[in-house]
Parts: structure tokens; sequence; C-alpha cells
């Protein structure tokens, strides 16, 4: 099997130009055979530590440089992942993606990311890639297509927030949690007529903070009105233009729950109709992520642990690649309240 390797060649002449040698050229220099170089390269097979220094020594005077091609060929990968989110312009996608990436870099992988808002053969088109080996795994946060298009490729899949069965891991926040903290704010700062905004799609476990919000809000005696978004709507002109609906057909609110976006959208058109923040209108977020920091006043959130959420994913998927360790079913990440402007603060 042989290895191909770029190596940059030193020239006497005066042009300095640069050639490019196999590893036979590394196996001549060291006086040994071109397999034993290749153990040496891949890491496989015994070498006497004497022949490994001959080779270690030719590559250094070769100035070898790996050609990552030819190595992940002869090991039957291709060293990248894929990432697949609705909208990496989404604050929540965005900051995913760049830690998910970064931890993938850290582990050797290289990663490919996807958009698939508005492209509805891109998802589809990454698995199809899974299958045809020209990525070694796929980490999904996009979730428009059936089930049984991820199911019936048995491939390395790993899936943020969507429960697709045993077959594949999933990686997602304790909603139900989130939820629940939220309804308890809302309910401690007095609040009679509450806007749930939420988004739809299949079994996505981000729907339960919505279900278990609104069960304990009924429960104690609190209007809720539900505002449902199309799951792949995530641009800021959607966010507000269902704000803006919102505000016209719901008279009476005195509270609001959804994503950062849509929530703060919709506390920025309170505001200018009057309403004081947090005297009698009341946000909670969900997500925590930095815009939600930037807005005055500042809001109360329930926060993914984004940071863990990527690692997890990252680890996750690796494992699996590398067959490193089991990777369980479901791997569920606490979230946190944090405390802002735009409620009063209460014990939970």
């Amino acid at each position: 099997m042989n290895s191909n390797y770029y190596v940059i060649v030193k020239s006497n002449n005066r042009t300095g130009k640069v050639g490019m040698a196999s590893i036979r050229d590394v196996a001549r220099r060291a006086g040994v055979g071109v397999g034993t170089v290749s153990r040496v390269i891949n890491g496989t097979g015994y070498v006497s530590a004497d022949t490994r220094k001959k080779i270690e020594s030719a590559i250094e005077e070769l100035q070898y440089k790996p050609n990552e091609l030819a190595r992940n060929l002869f090991r039957n990968k291709t060293g990248i992942v894929g990432i697949l989110v609705p909208d990496v312009d989404h604050p929540f996608f965005s900051s995913y993606v760049r830690q998910t990436e970064a931890a993938l870099y850290e582990m050797g992988y290289k990663t490919l990311i996807g958009n698939t808002i508005g492209i509805s053969n891109r998802e589809r088109e990454f698995l199809d890639m899974l299958d045809r080996n020209m990525v070694d795994g796929i980490i999904t946060g996009s979730h428009t297509l059936e089930g049984d298009e991820y199911l019936k490729r048995k491939k390395t899949i790993v899936s943020l927030d969507r429960d697709f069965g045993s077959g594949i891991p999933m990686v997602g926040s304790d909603h139900m949690s989130g939820g629940e903290m939220a309804a308890n704010i809302l309910i401690k700062n007095k609040c009679k007529k509450v806007l749930n905004i939420s988004g739809v799609a299949p079994d996505i476990a981000a729907n339960d903070r919505h279900a278990i919000l609104e069960t304990i809000l009924t429960e104690h005696g609190v209007e809720v009105i539900d505002v449902i978004m199309e799951w792949n709507k995530f641009g800021h002109e959607d966010y507000r233009e269902i704000a803006r609906k919102a505000m016209q057909k719901c008279d009476g609110i005195d509270g609001v729950f959804g994503t950062d976006q849509p929530a703060l959208y919709y506390m920025h058109l309170a505001m200018e109709a009057g309403r004081k923040v947090p005297d009698n209108f009341r946000v909670v977020t969900y997500d925590g992520t930095d815009i939600t920091r930037l807005c005055y006043p500042e809001a109360t959130s329930i926060c993914q642990n984004i940071e863990m959420l990527a690692e997890i994913s990252a680890n996750s998927v690796v494992d699996l690649i590398e067959e490193r360790r089991p990777v369980p079913h479901k791997q569920i990440i606490p979230v946190e309240v944090r405390q802002g402007q735009t409620t009063y603060p209460v014990d939970l």
C-alpha cells in the first residue's frame, strides 16, 4: 500500500523550484523498504527503534508535509464531520456551530457546515454524502426530513434535540425543566395573560418547554395565548412579523415567553406602545444567547449550556466514528435561569 506524501525538496539551483516526492524517496534516504516507512507514518505494525529513528530523520531532512487525503483514504476516513442547522444566522445555531467546530478541530476533524432553510434538498444531499463516505459522520440540528430518511442510513449520525429512536443518539437540553422554570417566574411575577411563542416541528424535544409552560400556567389560572411559528422561519423579518401580528390580535398581554429573538421583538413593540417592563409587562426568553444581554432592559432568560451541548455532540460523533466507547441514546444537559431586568427576581 503506497501512502503518498508531499515534500518540499531543497534545490541547489537558483530558481528554488518546489518538487514533490513519494514515499519511496523517504525509504531510499533511510535505507529501508517502502512498507517499513508506511508503518511508521501510519502508526501500524512493529518497527525497531533504530529503524524508526532513521525514517524520522529522513522525513525531517526532506521536510515532509503529510497528504491528509492520502492518509485518510488509507484509513478509510475523510476526517470531515458534517453539521446541519437551519440557519447559522440564528444566534443559538451560530454559537452551537462555532463551538462544535472548535471541539471537532481539537480532535483532528474538519467540519462541513450546511444551512438547510430555503434549500429543500440540502439536508438529503448531506445524508447522501454520508452514504458515499464523503463525510465520516453528521451532527444534525435540522429536522425538516422525515425520520425514516435518517433511520434507513446505517451510518454515524448524532441528533441535536430530535429523538429518532434508539438507533441515533440525541443530545439536548432539559427543556421540561426550562419550561417549568419560565412558568414559575411568570406566575410569581403575577402575570395573568401570557403569550407563548413556539414553533412546529416533528419529534423535537424543544417543544416540551412550551407544553409544560402552558400546563403549569393554566393550572394557576393564567390565560395562555399560543402563537405557533413555522419551523423553517428563522429570519429576523419572520420574527418581527410574528410579533407584530400577535401585538395586533392579542389585547391585555402582560407576559411573553419564547426563544430570544421573537420574545425580544415582542418586548420592543410592547415598549413602543407604552408598556413598562417589568412593571406591567414581563419577558422570559429561552436560549440565553448574547443578544439577551445586549438589549435594554436586559432579558431574564432560561439559558441553554451551548458550550456543553457542542462539546458532547462533538465527542459523541467522534466516539462513534472511531469506535472509542458506547454513546448513550439520550444525553440531556441542565438549563439555568439568568436573572435580567424584564422580570422581578423570585425564588424558584
